[in-house]
């Protein structure tokens, strides 16, 4: 077995390997400096914050059970740009922050689990801001390394994580207390670490955490001027989203079976913190024909039709996105009859848009959906960028 996986991908098997891991790897990446870059464009507003917490490994008990032997504890290092006005976005979340952390933990069973270390984007945004308190709430994604992960021989008890490399997801709430440079921060979040089932076994890792952290704040601007949107607000938009991924299923062992999809959508934004789109999708998981073997199926008969609907939290270009779908078209029904993505786009001044979005059923991850689309009226008559 190869030391190094990416999704559960094998860095060393051969070259069509090797290209899905970069390009993987690489948009991912591409997201979280995206996010940075939407956020400022002039001298940084910067500073600085270490955060010990210590927490939880929680699951479904008959799997993780037994695992714990104590309380994980992990440390993050934190670069943080503080948004003072450069885009319109700003002022309408209150000045969020946004900003890179390092990241290490123990998970409570260091023979069985190993350790997690790996570093993510985040955004934090303010829910009260006062001048000496703040109550913010944090969004974060980006890639962990483990060094246990399971093996039928070596590592048996580990069920819950099949990949060296794994996609990290934290959610967060903070209290600042502020001292002019100075915070002092205490706060809570949950950290959760998989591969989006490209490699089985897959439950992943979850640990909620209390933290009490220090910040400093090495330059403080005063608020710029805002810049116009780019999003046009009260107009539906329609266009196409190309999807394609791979996932994997229990027994374990098996190749992993690719996944090509095709979402229609309509989306509306509100106002500048509030959009919603419809969708119609049409999926089509290979890995269904594995799925009562003794039956004989053709490619029509594994095609998944759903609709679906989704909130978006527009941030300029970068928008997050949250949503539940319902199968209308499941002929075999190998998963729950509802699916729900969380996740996030990018969207370019020619009407392209990025794609990474994790698919699930309920709790259960399926596949992350990496994809481009198109937005048909994202331009008038004279080739120009239609405002709202």
């Amino acid at each position: 077995m190869n030391p190094f996986y990416l999704w559960g991908i094998d860095l060393f098997s051969n070259t069509q390997t090797k290209t899905i891991l970069g390009v993987k790897t690489g948009l991912l990446l591409i997201f979280v400096l995206l996010l940075i870059s939407n956020s400022v464009q002039c001298q940084l507003d910067w500073g600085i914050e270490v955060k010990p917490k210590i927490g939880l490994l929680i699951g479904k008990r008959a799997v993780v059970g037994d695992l714990p032997r104590a309380h994980p504890f992990a440390g993050e290092v934190s670069f943080v740009i503080h948004t003072k006005g450069e885009k319109l976005w700003h002022k309408h979340y209150v000045y969020p922050t946004v900003g890179v952390t390092a990241f290490a933990a123990s998970v409570g069973n260091n023979n069985v689990l190993g350790n997690f270390y790996g570093s993510y984007g985040f955004i934090e945004f303010p829910f009260v801001k006062e001048a000496h308190y703040q109550f913010t709430g944090k969004i974060g994604s980006g890639l962990a390394y483990t060094s246990h992960v399971y093996d039928p021989l070596i590592d048996p008890k580990n069920s819950v994580v099949s990949a060296h490399v794994n996609a990290l997801i934290c959610f967060g709430l903070q209290n600042r207390f502020v001292f002019d440079r100075h915070q002092i921060i205490l706060g809570i979040d949950l950290t959760h670490c998989s591969n989006g089932s490209y490699k089985v076994p897959n439950i992943g890792i979850n640990m909620p955490y209390i933290s009490l952290g220090y910040g400093y704040r090495f330059r403080k601007s005063e608020v710029l001027t805002k810049h116009h949107s780019v999003l046009p607000y009260r107009k539906i938009l329609w266009g196409l989203t190309g999807i394609i991924s791979s996932n994997d299923n229990y027994p374990t062992g098996q190749n992993h079976a690719p996944v090509y999809a095709l979402s229609g959508f309509a989306r509306y934004f509100f106002r500048p913190k509030v959009g919603a789109e419809m969708a119609l999708d049409v999926n089509s998981e290979q890995l269904t024909l594995r799925y009562k073997p003794e039956i004989s199926k053709t490619q029509l008969d594994i095609i998944q039709v759903g609709v679906y609907a989704g909130y978006l939290l527009p941030l300029d270009r970068f928008h997050f996105v949250l949503g539940m779908g319902v199968n209308v078209r499941d002929k075999y029904k190998p998963e729950s009859l509802f699916y729900h993505r969380i996740g996030m786009r990018y969207y370019l001044d020619n009407g392209i848009h990025l794609n990474v979005v994790l698919r699930s059923n309920w709790a259960k991850a399926n596949y992350t959906e990496w994809g481009i689309g198109y937005t048909f009226n994202y331009r008038n008559k004279n080739g120009k960028r239609k405002e709202g």
